[in-house]
């Protein structure tokens, strides 16, 4: 607190300037000093100046005292946004305590690892098939995946420094450039998704399930994972090409010896979960109705996760992550929630309609959207933060454009994501794997553009022809 008090001035300012200014014709004074405590809960998540729970806790205290609203905020927390990414966190703890993420990651590196590439492709494979269930994308890469790829690189013979080259270098940059490429392909994946589901719901209309959401990305974010591993082996090409992958990963699989009953448990639970989460949207293509609430399915998986005794109750309240985006996400929602009800966006959206015009071409609106929402990625060092600050903006700004909704929020869910490739700081696991020491900022930031920009016309092309197929858009 002593260190980082000039982050918190910022936080007390901007509401008590708000509370004393007139409000904009058309927004009622309650709505502009909520407002600005959501500018200011805003402003705290991007500066820190303690974690993102003491941030909302704070915030939405404060709020509640000056406005009387506290009920309103803390109805965000009976979200089941909130509870669903909460539960989801319960799949985290379970692959990384059981020991089954480190299992997937050593058998698939026994069986295809044998060079530098096919390792690039083996993380690509193995960050993809534990994406659903790990909405921190920090402790999926960070981890489960970086830890083992570290040891192989260092087995190998790559240290920081001279040898970095080797291929070190290039199997570092892939993890990260890989996990931002799974990150948008399910709702789960990373925990800012689910912020994009309640902000499209409040400001577009639009209704993003778990299963909607795999089958619109799908196929944009599988080419993507064929050709990110690729690019990235070209511009920052390995020394080291082969590799005695089944040498390498005998000590790991030694260490974690046969399959155990929780693992096997595990799967099914794993199963079951996608199932019920994915089934409804893919019955609802071919017009059957199937309703399975994915909040209740998260609840339960998680639930027997503890019944089956595959992880501990006290082993689930050790992960902090789970337990700090349970309070900041809630408090957020709540405060867009509020806001929502004081009818500030559509405020917004009137303001934006007299004061920005793109022509009557909304699929141009779209694009110049889309790259502006990875270019400002530059001055975020969390998708979270970005999320907060800039979607509410952005889907405002595309609604007002007449871009087609659902293509707005896939688009910017997808740019939130892949626009973190830029930088060493775009998310909670770049400083870790940068950290590490074979990379230099240079190469980051120039091979992470060109993934970037990949991305995104990926994304503008083949997945918004993917969703034009599909009937969503």
């Amino acid at each position: 607190m002593k260190n980082g008090a000039w982050r918190v001035i910022p936080m007390v300012i901007i509401p008590l300037a708000i509370w004393f200014i007139t409000p904009p014709e058309g927004l009622t004074v309650s709505a502009w000093r909520l407002f600005g405590f959501y500018l200011s809960a805003i402003v705290g998540l991007i500066l820190k100046p303690f974690s993102e729970a003491l941030v909302l806790l704070s915030t939405v205290g404060a709020a509640g005292l000056f406005l009387n609203n506290v009920s309103i905020i803390l109805a965000g927390y009976a979200s089941t946004t909130v509870w669903l990414v909460f539960s989801a966190f319960g799949f985290g703890v379970a692959f990384i305590k059981t020991g089954l993420g480190r299992r997937i990651a050593y058998s698939m590196t026994r069986s295809f690892g044998n060079t530098t590439l096919r390792l690039g492709y083996v993380t690509a494979l193995l960050d993809l098939v534990i994406s659903p269930i790990t909405p921190s994308n920090t402790a999926r890469s960070g981890g489960i995946v970086f830890p083992i790829i570290l040891s192989v690189v260092k087995t190998i013979g790559s240290e920081p420094g001279a040898t970095a080259k080797k291929a070190g270098s290039y199997l570092m940059l892939n993890i990260y450039f890989v996990m931002k490429v799974t990150s948008f392909m399910f709702a789960t994946a990373m925990a800012p998704n689910l912020l994009m589901i309640e902000f499209s719901k409040k400001i577009l209309g639009v209704q993003l399930d778990w299963g909607l959401w795999a089958v619109a990305m799908l196929v944009p974010g599988l080419v993507l994972l064929v050709l990110v591993p690729l690019i990235g082996y070209y511009m920052d090409k390995p020394e080291l090409t082969k590799i005695d992958n089944k040498k390498l990963v005998e000590e790991g699989l030694r260490d974690l010896g046969p399959m155990q009953k929780k693992e096997k448990i595990l799967v099914g639970i794993f199963i079951f979960a996608l199932l019920g989460w994915a089934l409804p949207s893919v019955f609802g293509l071919f017009g059957i109705k199937l309703v399975i609430n994915e909040t209740a399915v998260a609840i339960v998986s998680m639930s027997l996760c503890f019944l089956l005794g595959v992880i501990g109750w006290d082993e689930f309240l050790d992960n902090k992550g789970a337990w700090n985006t349970l309070i900041w996400f809630g408090g957020i929602i709540g405060l867009a929630s509020a806001l929502d009800k004081a009818k500030f966006f559509p405020w917004l959206a009137d303001v934006i309609k007299d004061n920005i015009n793109f022509g009557n071409n909304p699929f141009l609106a779209l694009v110049i959207i889309g790259f502006f929402s990875i270019v400002i990625r530059y001055f975020f060092a969390s998708a979270s933060s970005y999320a907060v600050a800039m979607l509410p903006v952005l889907l405002t700004v595309g609604k007002v454009a007449g871009i087609e909704p659902m293509s707005l929020a896939l688009v910017l869910a997808g740019t939130n994501s892949y626009g973190g490739s830029l930088t060493h700081y775009g998310g909670g696991a770049a400083p870790i794997i940068f950290g590490a020491g074979y990379n230099t900022v240079k190469t980051w930031w120039i091979v992470g553009a060109v993934i970037a920009i990949v991305c995104f016309v990926v994304t503008m092309t083949i997945g918004y022809g993917w969703w034009k197929l599909l009937g969503i858009i």
